[in-house]
């Protein structure tokens, strides 16, 4: 039953793309090309532009209003992927120790600085990913692939992995409970026996691969010959996408931060 719910959390997001929203009905060219741009606009950053960086907070909290994805279920899978990022940035705070700002009393070195700016731009790349994962179906987004070029060869990867993870959390549990009933008293899969347990699940999970792939084959699989009977792209889809890019575009260059906080000083 554990494994059934993980396997289900893991496709919970994907069942998303079924919604009838006018983010869902956007083309899935339009969607995976914002994507793309805004991701490349929030790596472009400086490590220590924290301001300028801010205001692209727009585009998940938007997407999630129009889409009517849940934040709760989004904000779960950020935080498995935050830790990592924790780690890559944690150094930070020991080789940069110079003072950047103060805010009252309290100082704030380059270190913290750039700290935040890594944590929050993998958060904003995260949400976006998930967000594209959950407006669009899978195979919608196998075809774009497609059609942007991509290698077959990367394509097939990226379909069979996540097509029958399943599989393989299906194959471990199934190896699981066969060692605990050959080791009474068992909780798990023992230390010393852990290295042979992971090579015959791979080979297992080879084997098993194998066999499903000949059998999609049989019942006609071929991705390059993947049916790109999609809509072209209508001029709502041109127009979302002209305004995300123009508004990434816009905040990469201009700190509209520092002019709003300037603004509301002048006026207040």
């Amino acid at each position: 039953m554990d494994i059934r719910n993980k396997i289900s959390a893991i496709y919970s997001i994907e069942q998303l793309s079924t919604g009838n929203t006018i983010v869902h009905s956007l083309h899935p060219m339009a969607k995976l090309l914002t994507t793309f741009v805004f991701i490349i606009t929030v790596i472009s950053f400086d490590r220590h532009d924290f301001s300028k960086i801010v205001p692209f907070i727009f585009y998940p909290t938007i997407l999630m209003s129009l889409s009517e994805t849940p934040y709760s279920m989004l904000l779960k899978r950020v935080l498995i992927a935050l830790p990592f990022c924790l780690f890559i940035g944690v150094s930070n705070l020991a080789l940069e120790q110079e003072i950047a700002f103060k805010i009252g009393n309290i100082a704030v070195s380059f270190g913290v600085l750039s700290f935040g700016v890594i944590i929050y731009r993998a958060y904003l790349c995260i949400m976006a990913v998930l967000l594209l994962v959950a407006v669009t179906r899978f195979s919608e987004l196998t075809v774009q692939l497609k059609r942007v070029k991509i290698p077959y060869i990367f394509i097939i990867m990226f379909e069979m992995t996540y097509r029958y993870i399943a599989v393989l959390f299906s194959e471990a549990s199934s190896m699981r409970m066969a060692y605990i009933l050959r080791s009474p008293g068992a909780r798990g899969v023992d230390l010393r026996h852990a290295g042979s347990f992971i090579g015959n699940l791979l080979l297992r999970s080879f084997d098993r691969a194998e066999r499903i792939y000949s059998a999609m084959k049989c019942r006609g699989y071929m991705i390059n010959k993947l049916n790109h009977g999609i809509n072209k792209l209508r001029m709502r889809d041109i127009v979302y996408c002209a305004l995300i890019c123009s508004f990434c575009f816009l905040f990469r260059f201009i700190n509209i931060t520092s002019w709003f906080t300037s603004f509301v000083e002048r006026v207040f």
